[in-house]
This record gives structure tokens, sequence and C-alpha cells, in this order.
């Protein structure tokens, strides 16, 4: 049992909530820890389904004393929002947490999200204070999936996950025409993680025209297994670049797609996971901090200079896999802050403890950087 980031108890003081999140984060498992007295609906459960389906109004005959309902997977059964919206529309004092791994059904069938009553929360997998100063190695291989991180046959586990992701959203939601087609996309896109996406590169690779690729990427995000980091556009003389990174949720599921397994230190894998897993920290700590901050990255189109990660517009992040931190690997943050005004620059490495250039760039070993991040000393 983790002891979660996410604050939920606070936010259900001021309005119900949907919490969205993927497969095996821990969404269930959070609620039942939290609210055991909660009335609890679980939409998997095929006899609550057909209940529920038939009869919606017996959420509202069974409310308990302590008027908090959990309704999981909400995507299922859309239609039981209007039963929702109407008893929350009755009684101020009522809650509802409402979850799923995905919205997108909800908005093809045009459902409003209960009219501004409920406020959105995502649940993501295991971040840093939930799993305080251990297993970065194991995390770089195997990622966050709390069943994932905890399992003896952790790659048996990643090969059962995406399986049942495929079969339980794609296929169960229709939410495209071949499943075997959107295998062979999902495997190239893998190989697109933490790189600029080039739709037709990737619609050639697989087997699909650029359009299709775009929609699923779409569908990635919608569905929460990826998401796309935008380029830092500012800059007074090197133009940089327009077209977006891609990343997939986890680490050992981008892993396990990609045929990796168990990453190397050293390698250049290992590097490539450090930076996928910086970046989960940061998206992860400005959606449990309700930080509505923008997260892109910078490269000039020349390619002659990168920055990992651009927060707030201020603050320069590089990601170094290095022991030990040389001038090439400040490069980028020093061309940076030659094109736009910088805060802070920062390197975050395997170095053992952390330092400051004679111009100010200050070098964080990996721990003290997500120390420092979650404890509200970076930006």
């Amino acid at each position: 049992m983790y002891d979660r980031v996410l604050n939920l108890r606070e936010q259900l003081t001021r309005r119900s909530m949907f919490l969205f999140g993927p497969r095996q984060t821990g969404k269930s498992t959070l609620l039942k820890q939290l609210f055991p007295g909660a009335v609890l609906y679980d939409l998997l459960q095929a006899d609550t389904f057909r209940e529920l389906a038939a009869r919606p109004e017996l959420v509202r005959q069974r409310l308990g004393p302590e008027k908090l309902v959990i309704v999981d997977e909400i995507q299922r059964l859309p239609a039981l929002l209007n039963e929702v919206h109407s008893m929350l529309s009755g009684d101020r004092t009522l809650r509802f947490v409402l979850t799923g791994s995905s919205a997108r059904s909800l908005r093809r069938g045009g459902v409003n999200l209960l009219g501004g009553r409920a406020g959105i929360a995502r649940l993501f997998p295991l971040v840093w204070p939930e799993l305080p100063g251990e297993g970065l190695d194991r995390r770089l291989s195997y990622g966050s999936l709390p069943a994932v991180y905890t399992s003896d046959e952790p790659d048996a586990d990643l090969k059962a996950y995406v399986g049942a992701y495929l079969q339980e959203e794609i296929r169960a939601e229709g939410l495209v025409r071949s499943i075997e087609t959107f295998t062979r996309f999902l495997e190239v896109a893998a190989l697109s993680n933490g790189q600029l996406v080039n739709f037709t590169a990737v619609g050639s690779d697989s087997g699909v025209p650029a359009r299709t690729v775009r929609e699923h990427f779409q569908l990635l995000d919608d569905t929460l297994l990826g998401s796309m980091l935008e380029p830092f556009r500012e800059g007074r003389q090197r133009k940089p670049v327009s077209t977006a990174k891609f990343y997939l949720f986890d680490v050992g599921v981008a892993n396990h797609l990609m045929n990796r397994g168990a990453v190397q230190a050293g390698s250049r894998e290992y590097g490539q996971a450090l930076e996928h897993l910086i970046y989960l920290e940061l998206r992860a700590w400005l959606s449990y901090r309700q930080k509505d901050w923008p997260l892109t990255f910078w490269r000039t189109q020349a390619a002659q200079f990168e920055v990992d990660f651009v927060l707030q517009g201020h603050t320069g992040i590089e990601v170094k896999a290095a022991n030990s931190v040389s001038d090439r690997d400040l490069k980028g943050l020093r061309a940076l802050s030659e094109e736009t005004s910088l805060k802070r620059r920062i390197v975050v490495c395997q170095e053992r403890f952390p330092r400051q250039t004679s111009d100010g760039i200050e070098i964080m070993p990996v721990a003290h950087f997500l120390d420092s991040l979650w404890a509200g000393q970076i930006a």
C-alpha cells in the first residue's frame, strides 16, 4: 500500500470529482483506502453494470449516510451521468467520485461533464515521494505501475498489461477499425518515444496514412496512454523547431513496446529512460499541485542545441545520465540563455553531490532534483 500524493479529500470538500488515470494506476485502491464507508459501484462488474443500466435511479435510492458515492469506470455507462447530475443539482452536500481510464467516450457521446459541478483530477503511476529513495533503476526498466513495480515477473506483467489495454480500451469501445493495425502503430509509435514526431514516417512504418497516424496519437492522448510535449518557440536569434515530441505515460510500458527489457546503466537506453522519467515526474507534479504552467522543450532547427524541458518559460532543465557533467553537456542551456531570460538552469545527472558552475548552472543528482521538485523548490 502506497501513500499517494493526490489529495482527493481536500478537493472533495469543494465539489465532486472525476478521477481519470490509466488502468492499474491504483484509482480503485486509493478510493477504497480513503473512503471505506462510501457507496461503491464498479461498472466492470457485469451484474452491477446491467442493474444500473436498467435502473439508474438505484444510485439515488441506495444513498448512504456519508453522502459519498464512488462509480468506477464511468465511461462504460455515460447515461448514468444524467442521474448523477440531477442528484448534485438537488443536494449541495452530496459528493461523487467518478473514475475512468478515458474521457473520450464521454465526450463522443455528447455528455457534458456535469455542467461544471465536478472537478477533474488525474492519477499517475507511482511518483518519487510515493517511493522515497528507492527503486530508481527498477523504475527505469519496468516503470511505475504499482502492480508491475512490485511484481516478481515484471516483463510478463507488462506484456499482459499492454494486451489488456488493447483488448479492454480499444477493442471494447470500438475506438479503431482494426486492432491489428493499431497494434502495429503502437509498436512503431513507441520508437518515437521522446523524439520529434514525424507522422509521415510513423505512417509509412506502420502501414497507415499520416492522417490516421494523427488520429491514433490523439487516441493515445485521450486514453491517457501518452502525451505530446510542445516546443518552446521563443527566441531572439536561432529558429526553434515547431514539431512536438511524444512520450508514453510509463517508462516500463515504453520499454516493453520497444523490446528493451531491463536497461543497463551507462547505455544510451538508460539515458533515454531517465529523461522519460523526469518528464513524467514533472507532468505529475504539475497536475498534483494544480499548476497550470507550460512545460515545453527547446531545440534549434539546425539541431545544434537542445534543452530537454523548459518549465514555466523560465526554468531550463537538461537531463544527463552521466556520472560527471562536462562543459559539452551545458551547451544547450547556455545557448537558450542567449535566446530568452532564464531564472534557473539545471542539469539533472548521476553525479553524487550537487554543485554550481561559475556561470550559475546548477548540477543536481537525480534524487536531489526530485526531492527539490516535490518540495516546491524548483519553480
